[in-house]
């Protein structure tokens, strides 16, 4: 086994230029998915992902479904049944590049300046999928043999909330049946700092709608006598948190699992003090519960935000109007073991108590999925610590997900599957924003690590 892996990490290394000028080609095909006018270039992208799995050999390659940004699905089963099986996923779509004159070269035209290649879609995550592809390149066309089985899940619409993925993982759990699923779709806070995430947080979002009058009024004539909707909506959302930053809404904490203290020491190596995240947002000094950490509170607590607001004249100059209705948009991030199920209730609930008589309210749901957490002792997590250690030469971090990454909780819940979430997208990428980067000395030991993965699990 040594002489393969040495075989394999010699060919990534003599190939490295040529995986940077394929992850070129790659990178220029704008394969917007939420724009219909590259309905084209989505499927073009996916072929070329398609092309690549061809080379290596994969077989009973196939798109899900054919009529749409398909999910392809490929595998590799010469391991044996006794060897253990990794689903690895990955998207090819990306988001859009405007505004185009906020870039500084060609958003589709990659450009490498310095460490770092420049384009849509080359940190998230075209070359993180790029990567994997090449981990596998490196040891079947080195002479080696995968000694663990793989099977490919690699989708066109994430960027459009994944529309198919859920109905695919369950009408087809058994062609994707797998050990555990391998998704780079996540990120580390450096470059010299390698980071798996073992969990992620859920998320529910909504509408609250308050109504008062049955149109805008004057508020000179009516104003004291007709409870302004805009000033009760404040004060309904202003009372779900306390002085603390603790959410107020009935239960909300309930299902909140308890953080021992060997997670709570393990969360502390993520560089992540107050002062960084100060000179990140820009804001005065940091908010929250002062009981737990900001990288506790960042991945481990519960949140509920108000994402917009809106009410009455808002436009430039004046207009004297008491207005008919205002609207609050708010999302909560969950983690284990919450259920977005119950956060509804529990706004329902917090709303019976405290709205007035004087207005009527509506809440609208808009989208939910829940929270996820793996077993960081697990066989894989812990090969996969060790070809991370060796391949950046520092002792990986494990790191609680602020965000949501819903396929994860779909093989959870569906395929009974837990996931490895890695990646080398950095925060300072500006993923969905202009000049997205990736950095390329960071892609090189992606493709390293994996390499090492394939062959610690064959110990």
């Amino acid at each position: 086994m040594s002489q393969s892996l040495d075989n394999a990490l010699q060919f990534a290394q003599k190939h490295a230029s040529r995986f940077v000028d394929q992850l070129g080609e790659f990178v220029s095909i704008p394969s917007v998915s939420t724009t219909p006018e590259r309905f084209g270039d989505v499927r073009r992208a996916g072929e070329w992902v398609a092309d690549q799995l061809r080379g290596l050999g994969m077989k009973n390659i196939q798109f899900f479904p054919p009529d749409t940004h398909p999910i392809i699905y490929a595998e590799y089963l010469e391991a044996g049944p006794d060897a253990p099986t990794a689903l690895l996923y990955g998207h090819y779509d990306v988001q859009p590049a405007e505004p185009l004159d906020k870039w500084h070269s060609d958003p589709f035209s990659p450009t490498i300046r310095g460490e770092n290649m420049i384009g849509r879609g080359a940190s998230d995550m075209k070359g993180q999928v790029a990567a994997t592809l090449f981990a596998v390149e490196s040891v079947l066309k080195s002479g080696g043999k995968l000694p663990i089985n793989l099977k490919f899940m690699i989708e066109g619409e994430e960027e459009i909330g994944s529309p198919h993925l859920k109905d695919f993982i369950a009408e087809h759990r058994d062609l994707i049946a797998s050990d555990f699923c391998i998704n780079t779709d996540t990120g580390m806070l450096s470059p010299t700092q390698p980071t798996i995430v073992y969990a992620l947080r859920g998320l529910a979002y909504f509408e609250l709608h308050v109504h008062g009058p049955k149109q805008d009024l004057h508020s000179g004539i009516y104003g004291g006598t007709v409870h302004n909707p805009a000033q009760a909506l404040a004060e309904l959302i202003a009372g779900m948190h306390d002085a603390n930053g603790t959410v107020t809404l009935p239960g909300f904490y309930d299902k909140v699992r308890t953080l021992d203290p060997e997670e709570r020491a393990e969360l502390a190596r993520l560089p992540l003090e107050g002062d960084t995240l100060i000179a990140r947002t820009g804001v005065p000094q940091l908010w929250g519960e002062a009981e737990f950490t900001p990288t506790e509170r960042l991945g481990a607590r519960p949140t509920l935000e108000i994402n917009g607001m809106y009410s009455g004249f808002i436009g430039t100059g004046a207009k004297t109007v008491l207005p008919a209705y205002a609207m609050a948009k708010i999302s909560c991030r969950l983690v284990p073991d919450q259920n977005a199920a119950d956060i509804k209730g529990q706004l329902e609930a917090y709303l019976k108590a405290h709205a007035p008589a004087t207005i009527r309210w509506e809440l609208l749901e808009h989208v939910h999925g829940n929270p996820s957490i793996s077993d960081r002792n697990s066989r894989w997590v812990q090969a996969m610590m060790q070809a991370q250690e060796t391949a950046w030469g520092v002792r990986p971090i494990f790191r609680r997900e602020g965000g949501s990454v819903p396929v994860v909780t779909d093989l959870q819940t569906l395929a009974g599957m837990e996931s490895i979430n890695i990646g080398v997208g950095l925060p300072d990428d500006n993923q969905h924003g202009p000049d997205e980067k990736l950095h390329l000395p960071s892609f090189h030991k992606l493709i390293e690590s994996l390499v090492r993965f394939f062959y610690i699990l064959d110990k």
